[in-house]
């Protein structure tokens, strides 16, 4: 059945029509063109035009022109908008002109690296000239890193082998550095929080020892859209940006449908499971032969649908569904997006790994189970469903969340309102000093440098101190025998993952976790599960970083819990109704529970033997006011929890980040303030400016939660809106009374059992 047919259907029947809380159709629109731009060398118009291409779509050509003017831009169109020509022909055009020309391209991927470079090939071939083209990452081998180092045109890698390969080892790359014209940095808008922040210090460096060999290229960004490209673009490169945002290009028509699981208790609030409900919508567009992928916003999500989907699909399409996230090796991966363009899979379930722009063929439909946190990586994930000319549908499916439920109920929130800002917080002591650690073991800071603050110096004489720099007749020079870049991980703040080793026999590394994560995921008695194969872990070792795994069957997953306590370090700014500083976070896994497949019942818990870890961080906090005295403490306890689950649903709507990015933490009488109070923290040592941003939003946050909660149809409190009614007072009335004292408001709820 067609796409049109089938999304009809979905309207029609009783069964699902009464769950769409929301639908838009947006109609098909035609492309903008201009003529190719003046300037490019014959040879590549020749190969333009046998691609078909006579002509390019209106933000190509601005692009284009701009760069060839010698200005920065950055790009912000939708997935599938050709930008890839916004930096290919600039840089192609160079090297024609001047074979000692050299570009950098950086992906915040290796998976989408190699697939630009063989579109990129693509239109090499047909020049008919030697442009040599190289990928440099982790997989290259050592016999051909020498060739790349001395031969390479175009240069494409990440900004982890840039750190940690490159930029370290400079004076083997000094033809690239005196030669290099371009730099492209596509996905910018992935380069937000921890990341985005490492990677402006690594852009930092780049342009220092460029400006150290001569060199002063211009930058080339692609993004997908977000509320402030050009003020982030700017922020990631330190200089000037023009933004083109102007889509040029076609699109057929794109059905959109927000649909909310029904109410399964109307008391307690409780829906039925958002995993379920995708499954079922995604294997009724997959058993009309519509190839379908499956976004899920956790790793353990992926698999847990991949099973389910697998189920509902039946034998036959068993294998033709195939599972796709960070932690599956690269060679599983290669053949899954081979899968994908060749039509041999026909439905994935993936993370937002695959949100980015790796080819995987033009799929027809796009379910999302869960907000994914942002309402531009929504716009980005339904992006990879749709031909140019044909219908598409993507359906969001809400689950139970106090977040997914708020956009449930006002989905003007979601198609009205633009996407959120990229925060970075590139000035961060800790990632700030681990790069100028770097630059210096690069190349000796000279008296007057300043590497992107005022106390650039402060910072040398502490490292002097430190033993990690000398300084003698005005230069700061590198003396320590560590490696610094090897220290740094740009993507967490821990430096190193942790390997996942099935036991077997024969044992073998069947993925990878992250250092952070790994005391919640692979702790030991925890499921793990990948490509649909479940594995207890047996033993985590941290001070090796190995978890050893071997192959189960059983019907549950598990879930961790952890304890915390906040202590306040120092308070940077504060405000009669709030205040924001750094604060001290001591975490302990405690608990796992085992929840069983299909059902979610829980079936068992057990504890979790890891010692605590304390980390730094920036908070806004709040307390509540004097009048709360007069009322139960019950009441306020309730209300406090309540008010917390509210917060920290609405929060993610005001950031660009991961629900998990930010977190929640509620004292009944807090050491700081003598005072129930609510902390608010970046999940990230040192802070990325998350809090900072809510401390400055604080009415629009609250009035948001108190609008989520008075919208919800519970009647005590539930998981959509203050979290689950434990019989005591209603937490959903204590909840709207805290938020109407703190937005000073006369009218109070009454408070009922």
């Amino acid at each position: 059945m067609h796409v049109d047919e089938v999304v009809e259907g979905l309207l029609n029947d009783p069964e699902t029509a009464a769950n769409v809380a929301a639908y838009r159709e947006i109609p098909a629109r035609p492309g903008k063109y201009l003529p190719l731009p003046e300037g490019l060398d014959s040879r590549l118009i020749a190969a333009l035009h046998a691609r078909g291409i006579d002509r390019l779509y209106a933000h190509q050509a601005a692009a284009i022109e701009a760069v060839l003017d010698g200005e920065n831009v950055t790009v912000v169109t939708p997935t599938a908008s050709g930008k890839t020509l916004c930096y290919a022909l600039p840089t192609l055009n160079a090297v024609l002109a001047d074979d000692s020309a050299r570009a950098l391209y950086l992906f915040p991927t290796k998976a989408l690296a190699q697939d630009q470079v063989a579109e990129l090939q693509g239109v090499i071939d047909r020049t008919g000239a030697d442009i040599k083209t190289y990928t440099y990452d982790g997989d290259t081998p050592q016999t051909a890193r020498r060739a790349v180092r001395r031969a390479g045109h175009i240069v494409v890698t990440n900004p982890d082998m840039l750190h940690t390969g490159i930029l370290p080892h400079h004076q083997r790359w000094v033809r690239l550095f005196e030669n290099l014209r371009y730099v492209v940095i596509d996905e910018l808008h992935i380069y937000r929080g921890v990341f985005g922040s490492h990677v402006a210090n690594v852009v930092r460096r780049l342009r220092r020892l460029c400006r150290y060999y001569g060199s002063d290229p211009v930058f080339i960004c692609c993004s997908a859209t977000i509320e402030n490209p050009a003020e982030h673009a700017a922020r990631i490169i330190e200089a000037p940006v023009r933004c083109i945002d102007e889509n040029g290009a076609p699109s057929g028509k794109k059905h959109v449908v927000v649909y909310n699981p029904p109410v399964v208790n109307r008391q307690l609030g409780i829906r039925g499971s958002s995993r379920l409900a995708a499954r079922d919508l995604a294997a009724r567009f997959i058993a009309n032969n519509i190839q379908t992928i499956l976004f899920s916003r956790s790793r353990t999500g992926v698999e847990i649908l991949l099973q389910y989907l697998r189920d509902a699909a039946g034998p036959k399409r068993r294998e033709a569904i195939r599972g796709y996230r960070s932690g599956y090796l690269p060679l599983q991966r290669r053949a899954i997006e081979r899968g994908l363009r060749d039509g041999s899979v026909q439905g994935v379930v993936a993370t937002n790994a695959l949100e980015l722009g790796i080819d995987i063929g033009a799929l027809d439909a796009c379910v999302i189970a869960g907000f994914p946190g942002t309402i531009a990586s929504t716009w980005q994930q339904m992006g990879r469903a749709g031909r140019r000319n044909d219908s598409s549908v993507a359906v969001v499916v809400a689950s139970s969340s106090g977040l997914d439920q708020f956009l449930a109920t006002n989905p003007e929130y979601f198609f009205e309102r633009s996407p959120e800002s990229a925060l970075i917080d590139p000035n961060n002591l800790i990632i700030l000093v681990s790069h100028i650690k770097c630059a210096a073991f690069e190349l000796p800071f000279e008296e007057g440098e300043r590497f992107g603050v005022d106390t650039t110096k402060e910072i040398l004489n502490y490292l002097v101190e430190s033993n990690v720099l000398h300084y003698r007749d005005g230069v700061w020079h590198w003396m320590s025998d560590a490696f610094p870049a090897q220290e740094v991980s740009l993507r967490s703040a821990a430096a190193d993952n942790v390997v996942i080793i099935d036991d077997g026999p024969p044992a073998r590394v069947i993925g990878e976790i992250d250092r952070v994560s790994a005391p919640t995921m692979v702790h030991e008695e925890a499921i793990y599960i990948h490509e649909g194969q479940q594995y207890q872990v047996e033993r985590l070792d941290l001070e090796e970083k190995k978890a050893y795994v071997r192959a189960v069957d059983v019907d549950y997953y598990t879930d961790a819990e952890q304890a915390v306590r906040v202590a306040v370090l120092d308070v940077f700014e504060e405000e009669p109704a709030r205040s924001h500083g750094e604060v001290a976070v001591t975490y302990l896994p405690t608990i796992f529970k085992k929840i069983k497949l299909h059902t979610h019942e829980n079936v068992g818990w057990g504890k979790i033997h890891l010692d605590e870890d304390t980390f730094h961080t920036t908070a806004y906090w709040f307390s509540l006011p004097t009048a709360v005295d007069d009322l139960p403490a019950t009441e306020v306890e309730a209300g406090l929890i309540g008010l917390c689950h509210a917060v920290g649903a609405v929060a993610p709507l005001f950031l660009m980040c991961d629900p998990h990015d930010v977190a929640v933490w509620p004292e009944i009488k807090a050491a700081f303030t003598s005072r129930p109070t609510v902390f608010m923290y970046d999940s990230v040592p040192g802070g990325i400016g998350f809090s900072h941003r809510l401390y400055q939003l604080h009415r629009q946050l609250l009035a948001s939660a108190g609008d989520a909660i008075a919208r919800c149809g519970c009647t005590h409190g539930c998981p959509s809106c203050v979290g689950p009614w434990d019989g005591g007072p209603n937490t959903k009335l204590c909840a709207l009374r805290l938020l109407a004292l703190l937005l000073e408001r006369t009218s109070l709820p009454a408070v009922t059992s």
